[in-house]
């Protein structure tokens, strides 16, 4: 049966112009875990378009309940790979939380996350807001606004609480860099307190993804920052306006990664390089032609089998516009990536402001040098498995050679200050002195001693 598979496969390749080359499979029949994000994209088309099939792959997609269940799924062999936050494979390998060394050939995408506010904290936001000529507020909104809000509930004994996804999610890290852009400070992490609140204005908890709507709803939190589409489905259910997306904190920003042992990556080589070949086709059909594809794109993930959420609300930022206060879309194409910009490519230099985020709320104790920031972030960001899968598309005819960075050392070059929100620039090759220049969080040999910084 496999092999009749195998030659159908090939038959449809050679009618299309272009050859799948099958590599000499290791393993064949693959398990991989999702969280119903707007973002597993990749995993999704590889599938319905069959390019796991012309690689000659078997592969079961498995939405999981949260982070931490997909992550020891990855670890404990029960699933062979996973649309992972890129922290987890960094966090995991340094041994935050739970210890194993995961890496990732293949980042899945940039942006695609944004910040919401439930209806009563955004009315109280607005006035702070300034607005343009036609009265519309004014993008990107900076958490300056929020500051009188969270003075006002402190003052009244209440503690303001937002969510993010996971404690090592890009969602966190975003969501405190935009508040301390802002002036309020999120809260340290320390060995000994591992809630993120030490010393906060604005105390961070977990929630997973698809639960975010309903706990704003029912006032446990007062925002959230979240992928798609849990943000559009407050707006559409009325219930909160996004404020800010993550394009608008840090233009093409990296976000989730697909992750694997490192184990599997050696005891499997070929299947490793022929899973990340099916994902490059995926992320080049999800933005070829101007994202032509998308419309057919959001059909597959409003599935119960992937997202799960209505076709309109997915289609509100997949398609290049995303609405914040009701009736306020605005045009934002880049809003989700998946290929342009070199966005599949694991570049060291986005571990490494993980790291650093990681470092400057206090997850990483203590001082590193910037050479450690290199070392962790090369063994686990694995860009020779990416360009040798690449390699192999481009030979055989299924993708454009112009499109890899073939001579990249791995760093992409700096970003300017004009691209991020709270106007500092970032230098990959330079974490030690990217942390010192941001006023809120820990700098040099700082550590977080019971509820102070101490050094």
């Amino acid at each position: 049966m496999k092999k009749l598979l195998l030659g159908l496969a090939a038959t449809t390749a050679l009618a299309s112009g272009a050859w799948a080359e099958m590599l000499d499979l290791e393993k064949d029949e693959l398990t991989f875990g999702f969280i119903k994000l707007t973002d597993m994209a990749p995993l999704a088309v590889a599938y319905e378009q069959g390019f796991f099939d012309d690689e000659g792959l078997f592969v079961t997609l498995e939405a999981q309940a949260n982070w931490k269940v997909l992550l020891d799924g990855v670890i404990d062999g029960t699933l062979d790979g996973a649309h992972m936050l890129a922290g987890q494979p960094l966090a995991a390998t340094i041994g935050f939380g739970t210890e194993a060394h995961i890496i990732t050939p293949f980042s899945m995408d940039l942006n695609g996350n944004g910040i919401t506010v439930s209806n009563e904290v955004w009315e109280e936001m607005k006035p702070n807001i300034p607005t343009d000529a036609d009265g519309k507020v004014q993008h990107p909104i900076s958490a300056e606004a929020l500051a009188p809000v969270v003075e006002k509930y402190k003052s009244e004994g209440k503690p303001f609480n937002m969510g993010m996804v996971f404690p090592v999610s890009t969602h966190n890290y975003e969501l405190r860099y935009w508040l301390a852009a802002g002036g309020l400070h999120p809260g340290y992490y320390s060995p000994e307190n591992i809630s993120g609140q030490i010393g906060a204005d604005v105390f961070l908890s977990v929630t997973p993804p698809p639960q975010m709507p309903a706990t704003l709803e029912a006032g446990t939190i007062y925002g959230y920052c979240v992928g798609e589409p849990w943000n559009q489905q407050a707006v559409f259910k009325g219930i909160g306006v996004p404020v800010i997306t993550d394009y608008e904190l840090w233009k093409n920003n990296p976000e989730k990664v697909f992750g694997i042992t490192a184990e599997f990556a050696e005891e499997y080589p070929n299947t490793t390089k022929a899973v990340v070949k099916a994902l490059i086709r995926a992320a080049m059909w999800l933005d070829e032609n101007d994202n032509a594809n998308r419309p057919e794109a959001v059909e597959i993930l409003s599935r119960p089998d992937y997202v799960g959420a209505d076709y309109d609300v997915i289609a509100n930022s997949m398609t290049g516009t995303f609405e914040y206060e009701k009736g306020d879309k605005r045009e934002v194409p880049d809003f989700n990536v998946f290929f342009r910009y070199n966005a599949t490519y694991p570049f060291y230099s986005d571990a490494v402001w993980y790291l650093t985020q990681m470092r400057r709320w206090g997850q990483i104790a203590e001082a590193k040098p910037d050479s450690w920031y290199d070392e962790v972030a090369k063994s686990v960001y694995k860009p020779e498995i990416y360009l040798e899968a690449a390699r192999l598309l481009v030979d055989e005819g299924l993708a454009n050679e112009e499109d890899f960075p073939w001579d990249s050392d791995g760093y992409k070059a700096p970003t300017p200050s004009e691209d991020i929100i709270d106007g500092i620039a970032y230098d990959g090759k330079a974490p030690n002195a990217y942390l010192d220049s941001l006023p809120i969080g820990l700098k040099g040999e700082q550590v977080v001693e019971g509820t102070e910084v101490k050094g």
